[in-house]
């Protein structure tokens, strides 16, 4: 599947934006939906809608079907070696809350340590911090290099007998980072502590392997990987799982309820209480086929070859600055001198260009790296080097405007 064949399966981008053709580069913030997932996902609820496990009609056995259909392709997909291992949530954002209220609240005491990351996204920081707050916990934030990465030196100082979790992101959302989760879980293991991955940038762009990751819970949405919004995975080993208890009650992760007392289902069951995500799960799965049908090595290797490209045609605009490694996912975050991220993106839309502007949900990173806020352009599958050009274009039309107006 060559990239045009790609590109027409996204009917979005035939959109036109202010006059000009679409240019989405904002996948790092949701992904667009290839036809797979929209026409599964209409097909549900035009031919059978119903909830699942409960009923024994026919639609009802059908849903079912395409629920746990689901949740199979998702085991496969992150290389899980049980379907018990994976719960469907409404994000990463629930999937991390999860394991910061069950497992972190029940296994951690005052002065044990949560090392984090300072390019973590507001999701994998906040829960921490409350559940810090709730046990007497303490917060630890690994040193950076220049350049964005971490030094497993610096893990190996950090990571000591009294941390309990490690909690660290697999792929930065501002600098495209990719972090070395295997040999962290390794070092987590040794000192007897938990890691906890952030996936949300990481599973829709490289291939994930849990076992071979030896990461205790890996979350992920699906809405930035060609699927639906509301519908994301929490992985976690099954001894963990076992032994946390559910943070939402009611229908459906219940075995028997009595007037005082209450059992619950077995995994993953006893995580999904109330009426499950159904069309999300199947529209998450379809979006696994189409990944699958293009192939991951496909995948990475495009994006790869996008940012470097971005990196190299960005890097000849006068008084733009890129942070991150050279080594990068597909995702380049920048500012222009003296012209506020905001109002860069603001003429990149008049132009078509749909690029994020902000602090990405990263204040901890943006004070790290002495500003305020960036401009970031993320690439999946379905863009290719001639938006990287209009991108350059669109920026140096924004210089060229700012410096007649302040002129």
């Amino acid at each position: 599947m060559d990239i045009q064949e790609i590109r027409r399966q996204f009917p979005i981008l035939n959109e036109q934006v202010n006059g000009h053709p679409l240019v989405y580069l904002d996948s790092a913030a949701t992904s667009q939906k290839p036809l797979a997932v929209i026409e599964k996902i209409d097909e549900y609820y035009k031919k059978y809608n119903s909830n699942v496990h409960r009923g024994v009609h026919t639609l009802g056995s059908m849903a079912t079907d395409g629920y746990e259909g689901a949740r199979e392709k998702v085991r496969n997909f992150l290389h899980a070696s049980s379907v018990e291992e994976i719960i469907f949530t409404r994000g990463t954002t629930t999937s991390i809350n999860i394991v910061a209220q069950s497992y972190g609240e029940a296994n951690l005491q005052e002065d044990d340590e949560i090392v984090l990351t300072y390019m973590e996204h507001h999701s994998n920081i906040i829960p921490w911090q409350q559940a810090a707050k709730r046990t007497g916990a303490k917060l630890k934030y690994l040193p950076m290099n220049e350049d964005g990465t971490l030094s497993m030196a610096d893990v190996k100082e950090a990571v000591g007998p009294k941390t309990k979790i490690v909690a660290v992101t697999h792929v930065s959302n501002v600098l495209g980072t990719i972090n070395p989760v295997k040999e962290i879980a390794e070092i987590a293991h040794a000192n007897d502590a938990v890691i906890v991955v952030d996936g949300a940038q990481g599973a829709p762009h490289i291939k994930v392997d849990v076992q071979e990751l030896d990461c205790d819970f890996y979350a992920f949405s699906g809405h930035k990987m060609g699927g639906p919004t509301g519908i994301g995975v929490l992985y976690g080993k099954k001894a963990l799982l076992n032994n946390m208890e559910p943070v939402e009650f009611g229908g459906e992760m219940i075995d028997f309820v009595g007037l005082y007392e209450s059992t619950w289902k077995e995994l993953p069951w006893k995580f999904e209480g109330g009426t499950p995500i159904i069309a999300g799960a199947i529209g998450l799965g379809a979006a696994i086929d189409f990944i699958n049908s293009v192939g991951f090595d496909i995948i990475e290797s495009h994006e790869k070859e996008l940012a470097g490209y971005a990196m190299e045609v960005l890097s000849n605009v006068d008084g733009l600055t890129i942070y991150g490694p050279k080594e990068r996912a597909g995702v380049v975050t920048f500012n222009i001198d003296d012209v506020h991220p905001h109002d860069v993106a603001t003429v990149l839309d008049s132009e078509g260009i749909a690029v994020r502007a902000g602090h990405h949900c990263a204040q901890p990173l943006m004070k790290w790296l002495d500003v305020s806020s960036t401009a970031r352009a993320s690439f999946y599958i379905y863009n290719t080097k001639e938006e990287v050009d209009r991108l350059a274009e669109g920026l140096i039309k924004t210089k060229e405007y700012f410096g007649d107006v302040f002129a």
